[in-house]
């Protein structure tokens, strides 16, 4: 540890070596090169963020610069032995660690982020097996990062509930979310969600509650991230199932072909993304037939948003936007009893069109959600925001906004933009940027933007 570290509490950090548990306990050369080399194309910084991020879960901070700055003297290697590889760590979290021995479900996710790490360079980047510029290409490697992860088991119906809303909510949203979860696992249904804090660890540890007093010993809860926002929102605890998959759009694709329903609780610029992403898909005629339960629900103190977030979304998309979801307030049972009875159209119509119920395959996502957004000030700048356009089209650059804005608050390259050049200008139709300005205050305003901190807008939007 170096001298500047004397103002930090020595019991902050950790040196160990841990073993995987049941999953890559052996790694071939060419890949233990590529996790130790630091240079550019090399794999060592990317999972070194990755790793800390893991064993720094249950942080109250989404700010990853203030944890990598905290833990800048963190290292982590692979040490090969005669009967496989062990992790060896210094200055690691002291959180991840009970009495010396790090916590198991920790574990887990530090060797899940090795597994697709490794996974997504050699057999989805470099393999050249797939062709990522195209439609069929990105969904068949979406469905190969999930696979290699196990996390597409046959089961028996649908029965996974995709859960969305803001990492930064208040107590009384947060135990909300753990009264929904608790109606879901009542009826058997599992969850999946972004893997973070607040509004996505609320409703996996309510159902697991519910799957216990079902007796219920299998439960899912699937946890998807990305490498550019791990680092804010550090896996939570009841996560069994972690994926990291290359970007946020390929994340938001697992998301809606893993996803038989979906939940939208209060939140942020993240979770308005995330709407705009799965209202944007199922506005493609192509879909018009897919059956997708969408709520909206909160407790009666969140009635202001969902008004605005369905004002936002009559505005700039539409009635046919609004009629492709219910707003449900401060009922739990009842958003349950509502995915319930969504999903059972859901199974009628897979087994209709002999699609997979693990994998949605007929559901058709246009290459402008598929393809990645290079967030940038010029590409920011230059997105197509007027009302001149098919809706799908309209909502996929809608969303793209909302990803620059939340590179801007929380990703470690778009906080670097921000601090070099100053916020992204958003230009646009003023019918469209009244509404999209009006919505981002209301956020700004509720703290719905930042845990850990003053909001200093990333962004200024320009009429």
């Amino acid at each position: 540890m170096s001298a500047t570290d004397a103002e930090l509490d020595a019991s902050d950090f950790v040196d160990a070596r841990v073993a995987p548990r049941g999953s890559l306990e052996n790694l071939s050369q060419l890949e233990m090169a590529q996790l130790q080399d630091r240079g550019q194309g090399g794999l060592y910084p990317l999972f070194r963020r990755c790793a800390l991020a893991v064993l720094n879960s249950g942080s109250l901070s989404d700010d990853p610069n203030a944890l990598f700055e905290k833990y800048r003297d963190f290292e982590i290697r692979i040490v090969r032995q005669s009967w496989g590889v062990k992790l060896e760590m210094k200055n690691a979290p002291a959180v991840a660690f009970v009495d010396g021995k790090m916590i198991r479900g920790v574990k887990e996710h530090l060797f899940a982020v090795l597994r697709d790490i490794v996974y997504i360079a050699n057999e989805i980047v470099e393999s050249g097996q797939f062709d990522l510029t195209t439609p069929a290409g990105i969904t068949n490697a979406v469905f190969c990062i999930l696979r290699n992860a196990r996390v597409l088991e046959a089961r028996g119906r649908p029965d996974l509930v995709v859960c969305w809303g803001g990492h930064s909510i208040s107590r009384e949203e947060y135990d909300f979310t753990k009264r929904v979860g608790y109606e879901l696992g009542l009826r058997g249904l599992n969850v999946c969600t972004g893997c973070g804090p607040g509004a996505m660890k609320g409703p996996m540890k309510g159902a697991t509650i519910g799957h216990s007093k079902q007796r219920i010993t299998n439960g899912h809860y699937i946890g998807l991230t990305e490498p550019g926002i791990v680092a804010a929102e550090a896996p939570n605890p009841i996560v069994n199932h972690l994926v990291i998959m290359p970007d946020i759009e390929k994340r938001l694709e697992a998301f809606a072909r893993l996803g038989h329903g979906f939940v939208v609780f209060p939140g942020g610029v993240g979770t308005a993304e995330e709407i705009l992403y799965l209202l944007g898909i199922l506005l493609d005629p192509a879909n018009a037939a897919q059956p997708a339960p969408l709520v909206f629900t909160g407790p009666s103190s969140a009635a202001a948003w969902f008004e605005r977030i369905h004002e936002f979304i009559g505005l700039t998309l539409g009635p046919a936007a609004q009629a492709r979801y219910r707003i449900i307030v401060d009922d739990p049972a009842e958003v349950a009893r509502t995915m319930a009875t969504g999903l059972e159209d859901v199974r009628r119509a897979r087994r209709h069109s002999d699609d997979a119920y693990n994998f949605n395959w007929t559901l058709v996502i246009p290459p402008a959600f598929q393809l990645p957004f290079e967030v940038s000030h010029a590409s920011v700048g230059a997105l197509d925001l007027h009302l001149d356009q098919p809706l799908h089209q309209r909502a996929a650059n809608l969303r793209r906004v909302f990803s620059a804005i939340v590179a801007g608050n929380i990703k470690e390259q778009g906080m670097r933009q921000i601090a070099e050049h100053g916020p992204f200008e958003i230009h646009g139709d003023a019918r469209l940027m009244q509404p999209l300005d009006q919505l981002l205050a209301s956020f700004a305003a509720q703290a719905r933007m930042k845990i850990s901190g003053s909001y200093r807008p990333v962004y200024r939007v320009v009429a």
